[in-house]
């Protein structure tokens, strides 16, 4: 389809819902190591990554909270931790998303190479 071309003298209005993206919230969720005071993200979708996700913060430090239906409010501790555990890491991919929040705000970091589903060959760029 070209166009979707749209006649009449209503006007459209109203309201949809959309749903959180996981390949979007991760990065986000990620980010909150690198940011001080609390963050509030709101549509998060719940999947197992998102979960892993929420393991893998609280691990490094994060006090992470449930806030209403799909929302998390994250608050980065005052700990140094910088080294993320290889159990967690191997359950998915994002993990990696970890690495530059960690470095920024930590000075260092150690982040395995990620795991997650193989469905073929997906590099990781280090450069």
């Amino acid at each position: 389809m070209d166009q979707l071309k749209i006649q009449g003298g209503v006007k459209l209005q109203g309201t949809i819902s959309v749903s959180g993206a996981k390949n979007a919230a991760l990065p986000i969720m990620a980010a909150c190591l690198a940011i001080p005071g609390r963050t509030i993200l709101s549509n998060i979708p719940q999947l197992r990554d998102t979960n892993s996700m929420i393991q893998l913060l609280t691990q490094l430090g994060v006090k992470i909270e449930e806030s209403g239906h799909n929302s998390v409010i994250l608050e980065p501790q005052s700990n140094q931790i910088s080294h993320a555990d290889y159990d967690l890491v191997r359950t998915m991919r994002a993990s990696v998303c970890v690495l530059g929040p960690l470095l920024a705000s930590r000075g260092e970091a150690c982040v395995s190479l990620p795991g997650g589903c193989n469905i073929g060959h997906r590099p990781i760029d280090l450069q």
